[in-house]
């Protein structure tokens, strides 16, 4: 390990420190790559628009997927604005944008254009759709995109409407999250000699990646049953959400056949002949039934003392308020406050690293620094003082 990636203490530098990252402001997948990156240590500066970039965000200062960067807002339509972020990627190891595919081109900031520039830039596009294709220039969210994938069509009960997952799987699983593993795959290869890459990170088609496993499933004839029906959509009356008798919920996943076994004994249901074949998916609409009944019986608390020492895959489920205040996820820090905003800690967490502490976000909060790091004036300030 070279000696310059200690800091005081001996930990490690953050994994992505001295990465540059410029981010075109937008909402949802690509906010959410720039944040995993900036809560790595990259550098990454915002571009935000004149008056902000999300029509339903009351106040950005409250964006926890914003935290942790620099920003200046430009109007892009003005040419001087387009040049200043041309000389920023000169400075840059990549670059995000979530525009419709050719907006970026229109306004003078595509590939082509800024890798001439810097060639050796990772130019990340997010999109719901892809750059090409039929529906590529059509509008949509989470909702449209995990739909035509087979990802919506397989979650929820069977005789009701797929239920809209927030947006976690096709924003931030299949997007954001996406496009930060190709950022720095992207990136990995451009330091090592290679030109700089374009990343075409469609939300449709990585949600449809995080479906594998369920496609493994189906080659396997573990997933032939309609939607609710299967291992692990709420069919297994073993991988399934039970209500209590305070109106809260618990969770049981105890595939596997130890885990199964502790649950069935624990439940008081050993050498019960209803429960005695885990598997048998012809009696699962009845187990799961007689589990519904059992758990209405008590409140979450009583579950909670009756099932967790015996490790069978139980669990509570916790309301956003609840999580950051149960034991393991306070002994873990798991949730931090950032100028008094509760939120999510950086994760993944790597061993004997520094941890970079995210900062809330603040417009235009470091305009003239970064203009100064270029070597340009104030824009703005010149036009001013011009029509004095």
């Amino acid at each position: 390990m070279n000696r310059a990636d200690r800091i005081d203490g001996g930990l490690m530098r953050p994994v992505l420190n001295g990465v540059r990252v410029i981010e075109l402001a937008g909402i949802g997948p690509a906010p959410f790559c720039a944040m995993m990156l900036a809560d790595h240590g990259a550098e990454v500066i915002r571009i935000d628009r004149p008056g902000g970039s999300d029509p339903l965000a009351q106040d950005q200062r409250r964006d926890v997927l914003l935290r942790s960067r620099r920003s200046i807002t430009l109007d892009l339509k003005r040419p001087e604005a387009v040049e200043i972020v041309a000389k920023l990627v000169e400075t840059a190891d990549g670059l995000i944008e979530g525009f419709r595919p050719g907006v970026a081109e229109r306004l003078g900031l595509g590939p082509d254009i800024l890798m001439r520039r810097n060639p050796a830039l990772v130019y990340g596009r997010m999109t719901g759709w892809g750059q090409d294709g039929p529906l590529s220039d059509k509008a949509g969210h989470d909702l449209n995109y995990i739909a035509l994938n087979g990802c919506l069509g397989a979650l929820g009960s069977e005789g009701a409407p797929p239920p809209p997952p927030l947006n976690l799987i096709g924003d931030y699983g299949g997007g954001g999250m996406m496009l930060a593993f190709g950022f720095v795959a992207a990136l990995l290869a451009a330091r090592h000699g290679g030109e700089g890459r374009v990343i075409d990170c469609s939300m449709a088609e990585g949600s449809a990646a995080l479906m594998a496993g369920m496609w493994s499933l189906t080659h396997n004839a573990m997933w032939e049953k309609g939607r609710g029906q299967n291992l692990l959509d709420g069919g297994a009356p073993f991988y399934a959400c039970y209500a209590c008798a305070d109106g809260r919920f618990v969770a049981i996943g105890a595939i596997e056949a130890q885990f199964y076994a502790r649950l069935v004994d624990a439940l008081g249901l050993d050498g019960d002949p209803l429960f005695a074949a885990q598997h048998d998916q012809s009696k699962w609409p009845a187990m799961k039934a007689r589990l519904t009944d059992i758990f209405a019986t008590a409140p979450r608390a009583v579950w909670t003392e009756q099932l967790l020492h015996r490790d069978c895959c139980y669990t509570e489920v916790l309301t956003m308020a609840e999580a950051p205040t149960h034991g393991h996820n306070r002994a873990r820090g798991s949730y931090l406050e950032v100028d008094g905003w509760l939120q999510p800690h950086p994760a993944p967490r790597f061993a004997n690293t520094q941890v970079v502490a995210p900062r809330m976000w603040q417009r235009d909060s470091d305009r003239l620094e970064i203009l100064a790091e270029i070597g340009i004036a104030d824009p703005d300030r010149v036009a001013a003082e011009q029509r004095l």
